[in-house]
């Protein structure tokens, strides 16, 4: 047929087929395929593909396309990165996506890094330390070897770890090589607390003593105490030591004079931790800055004003029970904003401006088995008999455990801690490392777990 003729019938047909309705347009599509060759069809089908499959990523606005990836899975971000070149350059140079996954994955983001290539890395580098905790695979475990009696106190701050023995020794200890730095004689230790110059306990004797870290002298004592000393605080700022007893009062000394400033009384139980710091908050009862005493026993959390000892009073009396039917456990946490305890129902969280309960956690398994280690603004670490684990407080899921062998028990909680915590506040692929747990064990032993190399 001639090209003008062509043209001409091409054109009649047109206006007729734009004439039919949808049904006779389909048919006399149909009857057109039926009579193409392979040609016909593969021109058809490139054609379709041209007009059917758009790629919306490279049409659409640049914001509009991060804003729809937001909504996809981490896993399938990484897929669509393999579809082609266009769609990787748009999903790697989305920022706000990949921070996105990484927070819920756990990590810290530091808004200042703008790199969304940093931030998929970053992803990888996280989903890998998530499946460690999931398999079991994060940590690693070590011991200290030194001490030839039973261990009562530990005390953990950046990289050393003071132990208090029955053999009547305290050493320090560096966690990364394991060597004992010092080794110092002192009476039977039940809590332990140092800084770089001194090491300060609380004995079974019913004294507290100051030690020198590079003489090993006794440099103060302070005696008041007429039952065991179970936990100490000091603070070189306010010149003020605070300690808990046996004989169920707490203790607030002058830390370089060793001179009793005042006896808090009111608790009818032993205390088994005391705990000093600054609120962050206020309310009608402090105000922000002010020094916190938060002394607790079996049953009640009290919180004495610290620098108004005179006719001091105490300003709250917090518990889980009224009629003192559940106990609560010595792991107590105060950063001036909140109270975290655990007890025999759970963990509960105390805002401290109004002193209301604002959560309380309890774990799958009886909550009475239960013990916190820290907590945090992210994650949770706690224990049993048997595990460490590893809680996501956004989802009160466990993310992660580790076996623990048999170690010693105290009632007190004075001989296992946690070790470096900031991460409970967000991993940011340098805080996972160093210690994570320690507890004394039957042996005399000191049972380390430490985080593992990432990836």
């Amino acid at each position: 047929m001639e090209k003008a003729a062509f043209e001409g019938w091409l054109e009649s047909v047109s206006t007729t087929f734009l004439a039919l309705s949808d049904q006779q347009r389909n048919q006399s599509l149909d009857h057109l395929i039926s009579l193409s060759s392979a040609s016909q069809l593969r021109h058809l089908s490139n054609r379709l593909e041209a007009l059917l499959k758009r790629d919306f990523l490279r049409l659409l606005p640049l914001e509009l396309a991060f804003y729809l990836l937001r909504w996809l899975d981490p896993q399938t971000l990484l897929t669509c990165c393999l579809v082609c070149k266009q769609w990787n350059k748009v999903i790697n140079a989305c920022t706000e996506v990949w921070q996105s996954v990484c927070q819920d994955l756990g990590w810290r983001i530091d808004e200042s890094i703008q790199d969304a290539t940093h931030w998929k890395g970053v992803y990888l580098k996280a989903k890998l330390r998530m499946k460690q905790l999931r398999e079991e695979d994060a940590f690693e475990t070590s011991s200290l070897i030194g001490h030839s009696a039973r261990v009562y106190a530990l005390y953990y701050r950046e990289g050393l770890l003071c132990t208090g023995s029955d053999d009547l020794s305290a050493k320090l200890w560096d966690v990364r090589t394991g060597q004992c730095i010092y080794g110092i004689q002192t009476h039977t230790c039940a809590t332990v607390k140092f800084d770089e110059q001194k090491l300060v306990t609380g004995s079974f004797d019913n004294t507290i003593a100051c030690w020198e870290w590079s003489t090993g002298a006794k440099i103060q004592q302070f005696r008041g105490h007429t039952g065991a000393v179970f936990s100490i605080d000091y603070n070189d700022e306010l010149d003020t030591l605070v300690s808990g007893s046996a004989d169920f009062t707490v203790k607030v000394w002058s830390l370089s004079s060793g001179t009793c400033v005042n006896t808090f009384t009111g608790h009818t139980e032993w205390v088994t931790k005391v705990h000093l710091q600054k609120s962050q908050v206020e309310s009608m009862m402090h105000s922000p800055g002010d020094y916190i005493l938060l002394s607790v026993d079996k049953y009640e959390i009290k919180v004495w004003p610290i620098g108004r000892e005179i006719n001091c009073k105490c300003l709250k009396t917090l518990s889980v029970s009224e009629d003192r039917s559940v106990c609560l456990q010595p792991r107590l946490q105060f950063d001036g904003r909140y109270i975290v305890c655990s007890s025999d129902l759970g963990i509960y969280q105390w805002d401290f401006a109004s002193f209301d309960v604002i959560r309380v956690i309890k774990p799958q398994q009886d909550p009475s088995n239960f013990s916190l280690l820290s907590f945090g603004e992210v994650f949770a670490l706690l224990f049993d008999n048997h595990h460490l684990y590893v809680m996501d407080l956004r989802t009160e899921v466990t993310v992660g455990r580790w076996p623990l062998p048999a170690y010693r028990k105290s009632k007190r909680g004075s001989s296992f801690l946690p070790g470096v915590t900031s991460w409970l506040n967000g991993l940011d692929g340098k805080n996972d490392a160093g210690l994570v747990f320690a507890t004394s064990m039957p042996d005399h032993s000191i049972h380390l777990v430490l985080w593992r190399e990432n990836g």
